[in-house]
């Protein structure tokens, strides 16, 4: 019999806020530059989901 293991992720909620990059907290810019996978919507300012990696899973979850 074969067991597997279950690792726990983590999940962090950033807001995207009132659009102004200036305003993003420096943790926040971090988790997005640190994300395995990014889940955003039309309010997400698109220089935001730049800061991902360039193999990080991005996902549109939103609606227009």
């Amino acid at each position: 019999m074969t067991r597997t293991t279950k690792q726990n992720g983590t999940v962090y909620l950033v807001g995207a806020g009132p659009g102004d990059l200036g305003l993003v907290t420096l943790r926040a810019k971090e988790c997005i530059e640190n994300a395995d996978v990014i889940v955003y919507d039309h309010l997400a300012n698109p220089e935001m989901i730049s800061w991902a990696r360039n193999d990080a899973e991005i996902i549109y979850a939103g609606k227009e």
